[in-house]
């Protein structure tokens, strides 16, 4: 066995095989291809790198050399010029669906803004527009999972956990959405969904015993921090799974840390993304400061 075939993370090349509109800030597209019989999603907020190809490339540049090794493929792709090199942004995994003797297809939900001036163009992200006109048949590039149980699944429920809280925004909705889906039956969960507009509720489906509140922006709905401190909170002895803008998610967490005097070892918080910043000067940011 090759070191490629035995680590965690592989490149899987994939192309669209539809799109769907799910509301006025949603995309849905659903990959496919030969490569997918050995994608392993572990479910939940199972996170995945997605490499778009730029306006004229047929797919996306990236230098996997024929062992599949990732180390060298990142690096070989990191000293490619700005304009060639593709673009990497993080996503999660929303579902992978897998059928007898076929390897399947996995879904992908991106949160994308509509564009109704050039101002409005000016802040739309690659992988927005990407989404926005993706088509049957473009190609992608995605490093993930080859193995269900992997580090780029953060939601780890504790054993002695007596309820759940979950905050996202509509970047996380996906990942919020899939682990209610996998919580375990008659759970207590309480959980903020918040998304720009009424449209973009999407109901999900959980066994859980769940209160879900809908924060639509459009509709002058309360803060993060504003909605969850006016909670009583259902458990004793919570998990906590936090995800979204990063500066929602950094006051969430000092709310709950602070105020509330919850451990924050049983607190999992992810900043998606910072208003003001792309996902590449994200990176940058130390983990504290998001």
């Amino acid at each position: 066995m090759t070191a490629a075939a035995a680590a965690p993370f592989r490149f899987f090349p994939l192309q669209v095989v539809r799109t769907r509109r799910l509301g006025p800030s949603l995309v849905r597209v659903t990959f496919g291809g030969e490569a997918l019989a050995d994608f392993a999603s572990g479910g939940r907020d199972q996170s995945l790198s997605l490499f778009l190809p730029h306006p004229g490339q047929e797919a996306p540049v990236v230098p996997v050399p024929e062992d599949g090794d990732m180390y060298a493929a990142l690096g070989a792709w990191r000293a490619l010029p700005d304009d060639v090199r593709a673009v990497m942004r993080s996503y999660t995994v929303r579902e992978q669906r897998r059928n007898p003797d076929e390897p399947g297809e996995i879904d992908i939900d991106f949160a994308v803004h509509t564009v109704t001036s050039a101002a409005d163009a000016m802040g739309v992200g690659p992988a927005c527009r990407w989404a926005q006109k993706a088509s049957a048949g473009d190609r992608v590039t995605v490093l993930g999972p080859a193995v269900a149980d992997n580090t780029a699944v953060r939601f780890q429920l504790p054993d002695n956990a007596d309820s759940v809280l979950i905050w996202a925004d509509e970047t996380a909705l996906p990942a919020a959405s899939a682990i209610l889906e996998s919580l375990p039956a008659g759970i207590r969960a309480q959980v903020w969904l918040e998304v720009p507009c009424a449209e973009d509720r999407l109901e999900p489906s959980t066994s859980a015993d769940a209160t879900l509140t809908w924060l639509v922006r459009e509709e002058g709905a309360p803060s993060a921090v504003e909605a969850v401190r006016a909670a009583e909170f259902a458990g004793s002895d919570p998990y906590v799974w936090i995800a979204g803008e990063s500066g929602s998610v950094k006051a969430l967490r000092r709310h709950l840390v602070n105020e509330r005097q919850l451990d924050r070892r049983r607190i999992t918080f992810v900043g998606y993304w910072r208003r003001g910043l792309s996902e590449d000067a994200l990176r940058e940011v130390p983990d504290d400061e998001t």
